[in-house]
C-alpha cells in the first residue's frame, strides 16, 4: 500500500450501520444476479443482528471514512470435528475498492476471531454461476467441497413443513 492511499479499517458492524449493510446486500444481489429476491429489510437486520440474541455478526471495511465492504457471518458447529466454526453468509466489496485485498482481509479477520474462540473451520456457499467468486475463494485456499451439497427449504414450503402436526 502506498502512502497516498487511505488506510483500510476493519471494525465490527454497529446498529447505526444497518442501512449501509442492507444497501450493500442489495448491491450484492444486483452484482450476482441472485436468483432469489432479497426480502429482508433494515428492520430485520436491526432486530436479528443487533437485538438481545444476535443471529449474526458483521465486519465493516472502511477506506478513509467510506464504506468499502462487509462480511456477515455467524457461528456454526461440526459434530464430526467436535469443533466450532464460522459460516460466512455474505461477503461484499464495493467495486471501486476491489483489488485492495479487502475481501481477503475481511475473511482473515473472521477466521482469526473464530480461531480465538476455539474454531477450526470456515464455511460458505457461492452462487453456482459466480465464477469470479469461486476463483477468489480458491486462491485463498477455500475450496469447493465434493462431500457436501446444500439442501434447503424456504418460504411457504418451509412454513408448511414447520407447521405440520407431529405424528
Amino acid at each position: 500500500m502506498t502512502a497516498d492511499l487511505p488506510k483500510i479499517i476493519i471494525r465490527p458492524g454497529r446498529i447505526e450501520d444497518v442501512e449501509t449493510i442492507h444497501a450493500a446486500l442489495l448491491r450484492l444481489r444486483a452484482h450476482t444476479g441472485a436468483h432469489q429476491e432479497i426480502t429482508s429489510t433494515p428492520e430485520n437486520l436491526r432486530s436479528y443482528g443487533f437485538g438481545e440474541n444476535p443471529a449474526f455478526s458483521t465486519l465493516i471495511a472502511e477506506v478513509g471514512d467510506e464504506f468499502a465492504g462487509l462480511c456477515l457471518h455467524f457461528p456454526i458447529f461440526s459434530t464430526w470435528m467436535g469443533r466450532p466454526g464460522v459460516y460466512v453468509q455474505d461477503l461484499y466489496v464495493e467495486d471501486r475498492f476491489r483489488g485492495r485485498r479487502i475481501g481477503e482481509r475481511l475473511l482473515r479477520r473472521v477466521a482469526r476471531e473464530c480461531r480465538k474462540d476455539g474454531g477450526a473451520y470456515l464455511s460458505l456457499s457461492v452462487d453456482s454461476d459466480n465464477q469470479t467468486a469461486k476463483a477468489f475463494y480458491e486462491r485463498l485456499g477455500i475450496a469447493w467441497s465434493s462431500t457436501e451439497q446444500v439442501q434447503k427449504i424456504v418460504g411457504d414450503a418451509f412454513f408448511a413443513f414447520a407447521d405440520a402436526p407431529e405424528e
